[in-house]
């Protein structure tokens, strides 16, 4: 059974959250992902029940390690976690969600003591080849909460049974075991080849709770490699670029005559 925790959510673009714990109390989450603690709390990195389950984090794309933080003082304690990128932090009730979530690749962020993160497969081919975030998610399991992390804004939807929405597929950030998850090939030969948003969208088939975001991170991480390829290629082409390559250096500090 999983510990009973008190938490808050900080911040709005990039945000952090505050777990509070009773003694003896724990919450477990990514390592790295800690930003600051309070008196009392024991910190202790492991695989998190041996070199099996450390494998099957680092399947998914979590760290092989995972961090425990304790509370052995008196009184409350407490510990928070910031989010790796801009965005939102989700909190699962996993009781209230049927004891599982499948959420994307490296969304967990920290859970209450108890909660497992295990990969799961995507059941069919063809989403597996195409569906943005191949053949693993995460699933999350156990009875209390856990916190993912997921990009720009978040939409969450309750689908009927049979209700089909289509979406980009790293939008997707996590959603309901009784949801369907396949994908479909974008119909037309010019808006596959000219769209921008690839030959594929994924379609979720209810029922179930979904939850969508703005901005994935592959998504912000191409606009920021596009952006340094032509940048880097501007400075290193030609008189003006050279020239504007220095004086940009002599303005910020980085060279002297």
């Amino acid at each position: 059974m999983a510990d009973v925790i008190d938490y808050k959510i900080i911040g709005n673009e990039m945000q952090l959250i505050e777990i509070e714990l009773d003694p003896r109390e724990s919450v477990r989450a990514e390592v790295g992902a800690m930003m600051y603690m309070g008196p009392g709390i024991k910190m202790e990195t492991s695989t998190g029940g041996g070199l099996l389950k450390g494998l099957k984090r680092a399947v998914t794309g979590e760290g092989f390690f995972i961090t425990s933080f304790t509370h052995e003082g008196e009184g409350k304690g407490y510990v928070a976690f910031g989010a790796p990128y801009p965005g939102k932090i989700i909190c699962l009730d996993l009781t209230q969600l049927g004891g599982s979530f499948i959420c994307q690749k490296d969304s967990f962020l920290c859970a209450a003591k108890g909660i497992e993160v295990e990969p799961t497969f995507t059941k069919k081919i063809g989403a597996g080849l195409f569906g943005g975030e191949g053949f693993i998610l995460q699933k999350l399991r156990g009875d209390g909460l856990a916190f993912v992390h997921a990009g720009g804004t978040i939409i969450e939807k309750d689908l009927k049974a049979g209700e089909v929405l289509r979406i980009d597929t790293g939008c997707i950030c996590a959603f309901a075991e009784s949801v369907n998850y396949d994908i479909g090939f974008v119909g037309g030969f010019k808006n596959a080849l000219f769209g921008g948003e690839g030959i594929v969208l994924a379609t979720l088939r209810g029922p179930g709770k979904i939850f969508l975001q703005s901005l994935p991170f592959s998504r912000l991480a191409d606009r920021v490699m596009a952006a340094a390829r032509f940048q880097n290629r501007d400075e290193s082409t030609g008189i003006g670029g050279f020239g504007g390559k220095v004086i940009g250096g002599v303005l910020g500090g980085d060279r002297s005559f």
